[in-house]
């Protein structure tokens, strides 16, 4: 499958299909597509077949947010054209599954993925790292092989930490991780730090080795940004 990915900070990703080729999203992420491509809608992510499948796909759609369902779209008649727009200003990026490597990412993340990727629900080991690390208690994990194609709110700023390296992270800037990352929550040292230095209580340590992907503007960030030019309710 061909791809590109255009029109940053506004993103939208085309993918090219040659007859036969598929690509799976989340439900409601096509924007526009030729007529020779077909959609079949079915259980999506991992987890086997059967009751027991169908039972775990309903659980991790119920901690992730995510739609029990995936739409596939398959080149049926010929070659084709596809897109997925960001459904919020930021980058999309991608990356290239192999079989061994895997892909930890916030739940809210996921845009699209090539067949032969799974996905599952991610555990922060340290129950503090996902109440207070900005990222959640659960996040999704990317394996198999094949491509997949999240969405990162604002820019994304990508970092190698070697074994042992750490990264502090305000909350909710950490995107992305190779699962080889390890998370943790740290305390702001200092109450005075803590009360009037504006960076809240808590700060995400991720530790390598492996890659990182930041972001720079957060939904909520950009949300609390916003909330002085929002019109108030009337008495």
């Amino acid at each position: 499958m061909q791809y590109e990915i255009k029109n940053r900070p506004l993103s939208v990703l085309i993918c090219g299909l040659a007859q036969g080729e598929s690509v799976e999203c989340q439900k409601g992420a096509m924007s526009w597509m030729s007529d020779t491509i077909e959609m079949k809608t079915g259980l999506g992510g991992s987890g086997g077949g059967g009751l027991l499948g169908a039972l775990g796909k309903m659980a991790k759609s119920a901690v992730t947010g995510e739609s029990i369902f995936r739409n596939t779209y398959t080149a049926t008649a010929g070659p084709g054209e596809i897109a997925f727009a960001s459904s919020f200003p930021g980058d999309i990026i991608s990356f290239d599954l192999n079989g061994t490597n895997s892909i930890v990412a916030q739940k809210t993340a996921y845009l699209a993925n090539t067949i032969g990727v799974t996905s599952d629900i991610f555990f922060q080991k340290k129950v503090g790292a996902g109440f207070f690390g900005g990222e959640g208690f659960i996040m999704q994990k990317f394996s198999g092989q094949g491509t997949v194609f999240l969405e990162i709110s604002g820019c994304t700023c990508e970092y190698v930490l070697a074994p042992g390296q750490s990264m502090l992270v305000d909350t909710g800037f950490l995107a992305a991780m190779e699962a080889t990352c390890t998370v943790d929550i740290e305390t702001v040292k200092g109450i005075g730090n803590a009360l009037l230095g504006g960076e809240g209580f808590f700060n995400t340590r991720v530790t390598g080795p492996g890659k990182i992907w930041l972001q720079t503007m957060p939904a909520s960030s950009l949300a609390t940004a916003l909330i002085p030019y929002l019109p108030k309710p009337s008495n």
